[in-house]
């Protein structure tokens, strides 16, 4: 069943790192195989490829069996909001002993209140003179951030201020447990404690997804935003007939932190793929420039449901429904790509996959986020959509959406991954 599928790979993916290797093991199971950025790049006809950053970002593409009219892209991001673990990551607190973090993204804090938290992401260890990199996934209850009882915090249900540096540090032990934290994790990554040289570690929610509802039409899991569309395009991408495209399938790391990053979406990683994708296919410059005008970008990030107690915070003609189908997104100011070009060709997609089309744009007085659309088309310059699912509590630790959306994205990604597009001048086309 495709939610349980979808939650074996929630599940899989405690942070980033683990999302990608999650990735990569589903793509060599596939047949493709694994280009570094440091070795020269064999493509051949038929091949089928992928390459990551950082071990948080991953690109894969497939090599059509005549020449490519361009490059079809998708891309979503690996990042959630979180709680970082830092360097020196235990703290003293009277008789306890808790953990040291920062906020990672704009996320709903009150909601990692007293819930089971664990640590996961990678520790780099050295050993026979090199560097070695472990994910670490410490897979039990470690943690939990305790709320203050409402006898000592009368004001804690009328909109009581929460402070990262005091309010939401993990419990972690008794004052006997200290210095024990990364022995733990030293220990979860299967080196020892001394030869731990660095880490990027984070908190993440021991809940694994789950369908709810009259009749199971939720879902209910961590990292939805924007796991379940990094899920979503990939099973489109692996599902799709050849084209006379390049088929690329881009998850990138940091969008919920801008995407400035080596391994962002404003980084060369995508550029820098397409690139040598065209070089190793004996292009030069004017032919590669001559790909990207015949190529097209799908940013897919989730969407604001309109929420069933506050329907008020909602432009209720442009406000989308859990189940209502696939999200398009629109903003004036370009915080989404979308224009009446890149909205008609994605829709048409969505018709002949039978997937229902719904569209989104923020109430006329309040500023949304944006997402990595904006920021990867300033780098490679193509036509592009700004998609999503609905959903409610965006950035709480545990996000709802539509169990029917995710199977109408998974339809529209793999007829999208199955087109060629054409440019005639200005006018563009599948």
């Amino acid at each position: 069943m495709l939610t349980e599928q979808l939650f074996d790979f929630l599940a899989a993916s405690p942070s980033c790192y683990h999302a990608v290797q999650a990735l990569a093991e589903r793509l060599e199971r596939n047949g493709y195989t694994q280009l570094r950025e440091q070795d020269a790049w064999t493509l051949t006809p038929g091949g089928k490829y992928f390459v990551t950053r950082n071990g948080s970002s991953l690109l894969s593409f497939r090599i059509p069996q005549s020449a490519p009219a361009g490059f079809l892209m998708a891309a979503a991001h690996t990042d959630s909001p979180t709680f970082k673990i830092k360097h020196n990551p235990e703290k003293k607190s009277g008789p306890y002993v808790q953990l040291s973090t920062e906020k990672y993204g704009g996320m709903l804090m009150g909601t990692w209140f007293d819930r089971p938290l664990s640590v996961a992401g990678r520790v780099v260890t050295a050993k026979d003179g090199r560097l070695e990199t472990k994910l670490v996934d410490v897979d039990r209850d470690l943690a939990v951030i305790p709320s203050v009882a409402i006898h000592m915090n009368r004001a804690a249900n009328d909109g009581f201020k929460l402070m990262a540096n005091v309010d939401t540090l993990p419990l972690y032990g008794m004052q006997e447990s200290s210095n024990s934290f990364r022995s733990v994790v030293a220990e979860a990554a299967g080196v020892k404690e001394d030869e731990v040289l660095g880490e990027d570690l984070s908190l993440y929610v021991r809940t694994r997804g789950t369908c709810f509802g009259a009749k199971n039409e939720f879902l209910l899991a961590p990292r939805l935003d924007d796991l379940g569309c990094v899920f979503g395009l990939l099973e489109g991408f692996l599902s799709a007939e050849a084209s006379g495209s390049v088929p690329v399938f881009c998850a990138f790391d940091n969008e919920e932190v801008g995407s400035e990053t080596k391994q962002g979406a404003a980084s060369s990683l995508l550029s820098d793929t397409l690139r040598r994708i065209a070089l190793a296919l004996g292009m030069n410059e004017e032919g590669y420039l001559r790909m990207l005008a015949q190529s097209f970008l799908v940013s897919a990030d989730n969407a604001h449901g309109v929420h069933p107690n506050h329907p008020e915070y909602a432009d209720m003609t442009n406000t989308p429904r859990l189940n209502g189908g696939v999200v398009i997104k629109f903003n004036a100011n370009q915080r989404y790509t979308t224009d009446g070009v890149s909205c008609a060709l994605f829709t048409a997609v969505c018709r002949e996959a039978g997937a229902p089309v719904q569209v989104y744009a923020n109430r006329s007085d309040m500023p949304g986020g944006s997402t990595l659309g904006s920021i990867a088309t300033t780098k490679v310059s193509v036509p592009s959509v700004d998609i999503g699912l609905a959903q409610l509590a965006m950035h709480s630790c545990v996000e709802t959406a539509g169990a029917d959306d995710l199977d109408a994205l998974v339809r529209t990604m793999t007829v999208y991954y199955g087109k060629t597009l054409r440019r005639c001048g200005e006018q563009i086309t599948f």
